[in-house]
């Protein structure tokens, strides 16, 4: 399987079997993990002045991609986002 790029749409299927799209915002590699910044395409497409939901997905494999449950690995994933934003990468 390919290499998971920003700009990149997934899709994933819920605990209800619903498939729902999401959009790669960001990528980064820390401590040998994969890390993505998503974000669902409904939220993206829609044309208003609320905020998009983004959230964290880790995994080496687009197919065996989970969501981070430990509040510490979020915090430390979220601030290196937005360390990486900050410096344009």
């Amino acid at each position: 399987m390919e290499k998971v790029e920003t700009g990149d749409i997934l899709t994933l299927v819920d605990e209800n079997d619903q498939e729902q799209e999401i959009e790669v915002l960001g990528t980064l590699k820390m401590d040998g993990t994969e890390y993505m910044a998503v974000a669902f395409t409904d939220e993206l497409e829609e044309d208003t002045d609320e905020e998009v939901n983004v959230f964290f997905l880790k995994g080496e494999d687009p197919e065996q991609l989970s969501i981070i449950d430990d509040d510490d690995e979020f915090e430390k994933v979220s601030t290196a986002f937005q360390n990486a934003e900050e410096q344009g990468e």
